[in-house]
């Protein structure tokens, strides 16, 4: 692929589209803000409201008067995040090669986002609620059936119904652990296959990130709802260019991102280790 045939906007969607193949953390982030973001330093509001009451019905009597929805919380979700890539494919590189360098080289630069994006994501443990947290030091395959429970237990006392979809991510490390214990039933969900999915247990649809944050010996693993991070992004700008210095074709990117925890109710630490 020479410069002169390249097509920003194709090549940022086949970037955004490798993003997404890639992602562990952000995959069970609510995305819906991002077509409000657009520059680095951008922000969105994210209101919630309390939960609605309900009362008892009489026919033909007149209803209570319109309960007035109050905000719960507001939270701002700053877009911070910017992180650049930039290569060159050697003119010679590029006849010799096959298959396609460039393709192969961003979707390389599409792992190395998404890695930055995923460890960003779980640095956000710190921001569940107090008491949401499951510390258990020496952790082994016998243990793992009482952990587990016992968060979705602390999410279920927070109103995280049955219904609702929750996921489980966790170190590799304390994924063998789990998959010792052969608590994990399987799924016929091939697209989860790619992003790290393990099993099932207890509701949990369990994945492995080797992006889990680590602390002194302690992998703090997430257990939490899809609402309860809100993720948003731009592709910012996808560049070819000819170094001035180079026989090459060079590619340069920018991606924006920010998250927030929006619902830290919603969301369950295990600090776990082995």
């Amino acid at each position: 692929m020479a410069t002169k045939n390249f097509i920003p906007t194709v090549w940022s969607e086949t970037l955004l589209q490798s993003l997404d193949r890639e992602y562990v953390g952000v995959m069970h982030c609510n995305r819906d803000f991002e077509g409000e973001i657009r520059n680095l330093g951008d922000s969105v509001v994210i209101n919630s409201i309390g939960r609605v009451s309900v009362f008892d019905y009489t026919a033909n009597t007149d209803i209570l008067d319109p309960e007035e929805l109050e905000e719960e919380l507001a939270v701002t979700l700053n877009i911070d995040r910017a992180k650049a890539f930039c290569f060159q494919i050697d003119d010679v590189d590029r006849i010799q090669a096959k298959p396609d360098l460039m393709k192969t080289a961003m979707k390389e630069a599409a792992c190395a986002l998404a890695e930055e994006a995923d460890r960003y994501i779980y640095s956000l443990y710190t921001k569940c609620s107090e008491g949401n947290v499951i510390t258990k030091e020496g952790v082994t395959s016998d243990d793992m059936v009482d952990l587990v429970v016992r968060a979705r237990q602390l999410l279920m006392e927070k109103n995280v119904n049955s219904n609702t979809e929750v996921v489980l991510e966790v170190s590799p490390k304390i994924a063998a652990q789990i998959l010792k214990a052969k608590i994990l039933s399987g799924t016929d969900n091939a697209e989860s296959l790619n992003n790290g999915y393990l099993g099932n247990f207890v509701g949990f649809e369990v994945y492995v990130s080797n992006n889990i944050v680590k602390t002194d010996g302690y992998y703090h693993c997430i257990a939490r709802t899809k609402r309860a991070i809100a993720f948003a992004e731009q592709l910012k700008s996808v560049e070819a260019f000819r170094p001035e210095k180079r026989f090459a074709d060079a590619v340069k990117g920018l991606h924006l991102y920010g998250a927030e925890v929006v619902y830290p109710d919603e969301m369950v630490v295990l600090s776990l280790s082995v």
